[in-house]
Formats: C-alpha cells, sequence, structure tokens
C-alpha cells in the first residue's frame, strides 16, 4: 500500500500495481479535496477508471499525470465510470473528444443522466428535491442547498449520455486485462465498481471508501431506499479476492473486508441511535439528524453548510425508512406533508 491518507490528494501519478496508477485531480471548493482517476497501462493505450471533475483545474491535472506516465489524453481509448457524479463523470466528455475514447456507465445511472443532460427532466428534480426537503422538515434550507450557490447536476456539455451502459455480472475485456463489472447501488442507484480477479484489485469508485462513509442516495428523484441497497451491496463485495482497494477518495487499502465490516456496524449503530431517539419523542427526519453526529469530526447538523445539511437529512431519511420496512418505525404525513416518524406499536 503506498500513500498517506494525509497526502493522497497530491498532485502526480502514483503507482499501485503494475501498470495501474492513480492521478488525484483536484476539487475546488468540496470538502473531499480531490478525485482519483486510474489509469490502466493497456496495449499502448490507456484505460481510465472515473473521469473526474469538468473543472479546469482537473483537465490540467489530469494530462500532467499522463504526463508523467509517459502518456496522453489521445492515448485514452476508454473511460470506465463508477457513477455519475459530477467528480467522476463530469470529465469523461472531454476526454472523449479529445481522445475518441468510448465512455461506458454503469446501465441503472440512465435517470441521474437524463436529469443531468435534458433540461425539462431536470427542472423536475429540482421541484422534487423542494418537495423532499419540505417532506423531512428541511424547508429552510430550499435555495441554498446547491454548492458555492450553483447545481453541479445543472444541464450542460458534460452531461451527455455515455457511449456504453454496462451491466452488473457482464466483463469489460481490454486488451490486457479482464475487469467484472459488479452493480453496488447504494450510494447512487447505478453505482458499478470493477473488478481485476487476476490482479486482485477492486476499483471501488465511492462505494467503499478508506476514511469516510460515502453520502447515500444523493441523486435525482430519491426514493428512500438508498441505506437497505447499499448494505447489500456491501455484502456483495465482502469477500472477494481482492488485495488492494482502490477507491475514488483517499488512498488505496488492502482490508476490504474489514473495512466493509466497519461501514456495517456504523450504520447498524446509527439505525440504533435513531431509535433511541425516536423513543423519546417522534420527529421529522431533519429532528432527528439534529440529535445525530457528522462527519469525522463529530460535528452537529447546525455546524454543518447547507449542502451537507440536505445530505446529513437525506441519509438520516434512508435510515429512518429501513427502520419502518423492518416494523420497527412507522411514519405518518400531515395536511400540510411534513412526515414524521415514531416507534412502531
Amino acid at each position: 500500500m503506498s500513500g498517506l491518507a494525509s497526502t493522497w490528494d497530491e498532485p502526480g501519478a502514483v503507482a499501485v500495481a503494475p501498470g495501474v496508477h492513480r492521478i488525484p485531480l483536484p476539487l475546488p471548493g468540496d470538502g473531499l479535496r480531490a478525485v482519483n482517476v486510474y489509469a490502466i497501462e493497456d496495449g499502448g493505450r490507456i484505460a481510465l477508471v472515473d473521469g473526474g471533475s469538468p473543472h479546469p483545474e482537473a483537465g490540467n491535472a489530469i494530462k500532467a499525470g499522463l504526463a508523467e506516465i509517459g502518456a496522453g489524453l489521445a492515448d485514452v481509448s476508454v473511460v470506465l465510470c463508477t457513477h455519475g457524479h459530477y467528480d467522476h463523470y463530469g470529465l469523461a466528455t472531454a476526454v472523449s473528444a479529445a481522445s475518441g475514447a468510448t465512455v461506458a456507465l454503469g446501465e441503472h445511472e440512465l435517470g441521474l443522466l437524463r436529469a443531468a443532460s435534458q433540461r425539462d427532466v431536470y427542472q423536475d428534480s429540482v421541484r422534487d428535491r423542494r418537495r423532499w426537503l419540505r417532506r423531512h422538515g428541511a424547508g429552510a434550507i430550499i435555495g441554498r442547498e446547491n454548492p458555492a450557490g450553483s447545481d453541479r447536476s445543472a444541464p450542460g456539455a458534460a452531461w451527455r449520455l455515455p457511449d456504453r451502459w454496462l451491466i452488473g455480472g457482464e466483463q469489460v475485456e481490454l486488451a490486457e486485462r479482464t475487469l467484472r463489472v459488479l452493480w453496488t447501488p447504494g450510494h447512487t442507484r447505478g453505482h458499478v465498481v470493477f473488478h481485476d480477479l487476476d490482479d486482485g484489485l477492486l476499483f471501488a469508485g465511492d462505494h467503499v471508501l478508506p476514511h469516510i462513509t460515502p453520502s447515500l442516495g444523493f441523486e435525482p428523484f430519491p426514493d428512500g431506499r438508498a441505506l437497505e441497497l447499499f448494505l447489500s451491496s456491501l455484502e456483495l463485495v465482502r469477500g472477494l479476492a481482492v488485495e488492494l482497494v482502490l477507491p475514488g477518495h483517499g488512498a488505496e487499502f488492502a482490508d476490504l473486508d474489514g473495512r466493509v465490516d466497519a461501514l456495517v456496524e456504523h450504520h447498524r449503530e446509527r439505525l440504533a441511535r435513531c431509535l433511541a431517539l425516536l423513543s423519546r419523542s417522534p420527529g421529522s427526519a431533519s429532528e432527528v439528524a439534529r440529535g445525530l453526529k457528522w462527519t469525522r469530526s463529530d460535528r452537529d447538523l447546525t455546524e454543518l453548510d447547507a449542502f451537507n445539511r440536505m445530505l446529513a437529512v437525506m441519509e438520516t431519511a434512508t435510515h429512518l425508512e429501513l427502520l419502518v420496512r423492518d416494523g420497527h418505525v412507522r411514519h405518518n404525513d400531515d395536511d400540510d406533508g411534513l412526515r414524521t416518524y415514531a416507534i412502531a406499536a
């Protein structure tokens, strides 16, 4: 395992396995700091796993990183994206335009990409998000929940549909290696990871991260099932023949099963805490979220900016909806559409 958690985002190309290089691309204004793009040497060409954000600094960084390994954008043959969020998919179109590379994405990201590429669907998604915020008691942040005052998913050139939709269970045949596609919904509905069985590598995207828990269900038209899907997806990758996990954010790490177990335990503790709070008093997802701690620094909900408050309430809602489906909690929608949760009789 190379790199340290405190320096994983330093620019350049880091050799993480034979013929595989991690190139961190900056995320200006984002607390995640950077996103990892993986460059795979492949028969004289380059295959990328994830594309990075469309920010100009990211574009410069991918060119510089490729130059360090003696390649350029023109050498890229394919961009395999783990999911459709701006920091993983946004630069893929520009890379494709410069190289003719094929862009591939999980088939269940179609809804996310339609909302990001078609203005009418995008506007519907904004209205749905505002209904969602009101339903869960977070209406006060409407209009302030977008990062830096702008919506990174707003339609634009970066959001064209991919050339190829990937299906869970299929294999991507590169010139010198085969990657198995695993559908791992949770972070988004269509998130996929790529398993290189021969070399024991897992290109994990935002499914399994080394130091933080992935946000759940941040996408258009959330249905409240993100945690349920995420826990099933963690079970899917647990026990895989993996020697090294290559995450979307943070340094590479070796203990996949240990990290999966830690993520599962985190959510079990969070579910138990939600039950404890509701046993004292029924409340909305926003009210329950105020009783929880957030980020690795255990911050209060009120200490977060509006965007991260939205993510926190969204995550709390998906925990509460799982408790409803399991029969531990019931919910009630009043005449104004506010949803409150209470311990089930």
